[in-house]
C-alpha cells in the first residue's frame, strides 16, 4: 500500500469516524468496542462497517448488545456471538470467508481465563487464522501442559498466546519450552493483593525467558491481533510473497 495514501475515513453521524482501510494498511481490521457505547451507535457504526468492509467484529459485547445487533443483522448477513468470549463477528453472505494459512494456538491457566482466551481466539480467526485452542492448563497441574506443548511443536504454529491470572507463572513457563513468540496475557483472576491483575502482569514483565511479550490485563483482543499478524506474515513467507 502507498505510504502517502493514509485510507478511507467514513463519517457515522457526529460520533464516528471509521477507518475503512485498516485492514489492508495494518493487517488488523478496524474493530468496534462495545462498551462505552449506546445501542444506536453500535448499530450505526456495525452497519456502516460491514456495508463496506464485508465483515466487522464486535469486542466486549453483552448479551443485550448482542440481541439488538442480531435483530438488525439477518437477511444477507451471517451472525454469530461468541458468549464466552462477548465478541460478535458479522459477515455479509456475498464476502468471501478469509484464510491466511496463519496458524496459533492459545493456552489458558484455568476455566477462570476463558472469556479473554474466547476473545482472543475469534480476533485471529477474523483475521483467517487457524486456532489451536488449549484450556485449563495451568502450573498447579503442570502436567496438563505436556500434551498441548506436543501437539504446538507438531503442529509447527507461529505464535502462541498464553493467559493467566494468579501469579501468571504459565506464559514463562510455555516460552521456555516453544521455538516462537509467546503472547502473555495477565487476568483479572485471583484473590487479595493483585486480584485486579497486577501480580499477574508484574511476574509476566519480569520474566526470565526472552521472546515473551506481553500485552495489558484481559487484553485477548489485542493477544489475538498481535500473534496473527506474526503468523500470517509467516504464512505470506512461506508462499514466498514476503521478501
Amino acid at each position: 500500500m502507498d505510504i502517502n495514501h493514509f485510507g478511507q475515513i467514513e463519517l457515522v453521524e457526529t460520533f464516528a469516524r471509521l477507518d475503512l482501510d485498516r485492514r489492508e494498511r495494518t493487517g488488523i481490521p478496524e474493530t468496534v468496542l462495545a462498551e462505552g457505547k449506546s445501542v444506536e451507535q453500535l448499530v450505526s457504526i456495525t452497519r456502516t462497517l460491514c456495508e463496506k468492509s464485508g465483515v466487522v467484529l464486535v469486542t466486549r459485547a453483552s448479551n443485550d448488545f448482542a440481541d439488538n445487533l442480531q435483530a438488525v443483522f439477518q437477511a444477507g448477513y451471517k451472525f454469530h456471538y461468541n458468549s464466552a468470549g462477548r465478541a460478535v463477528v458479522i459477515q455479509r453472505l456475498d464476502f468471501p470467508q478469509i484464510s491466511t494459512g496463519g496458524c496459533i494456538a492459545i493456552v489458558s491457566a484455568g476455566t477462570g481465563d476463558l472469556s479473554v482466551a474466547e476473545e482472543a481466539r475469534v480476533t485471529a480467526e477474523v483475521m483467517g487464522c487457524e486456532v489451536l485452542s488449549y484450556y485449563d492448563a495451568g502450573v498447579a497441574g503442570i502436567h496438563r501442559l505436556v500434551e498441548p506443548i506436543k501437539d504446538i511443536l507438531e503442529k509447527d504454529v507461529a505464535a502462541v498466546v498464553v493467559i493467566a491470572g494468579m501469579e501468571g507463572a504459565l506464559p514463562s513457563i510455555v516460552r521456555g519450552l516453544v521455538p516462537v513468540p509467546v503472547i502473555g496475557v495477565p487476568t483479572s483472576i485471583g484473590y487479595g493483593y493483585g486480584a485486579k491483575g497486577e501480580a499477574a502482569l508484574m511476574s509476566m514483565l519480569q520474566s526470565c525467558s526472552p521472546g515473551l511479550t506481553v500485552v495489558n490485563i484481559d487484553n485477548g483482543f489485542g493477544a489475538g491481533a498481535t500473534a496473527a499478524l506474526i503468523a500470517n506474515r509467516v504464512a505470506q513467507a512461506k508462499r514466498g510473497k514476503v521478501s
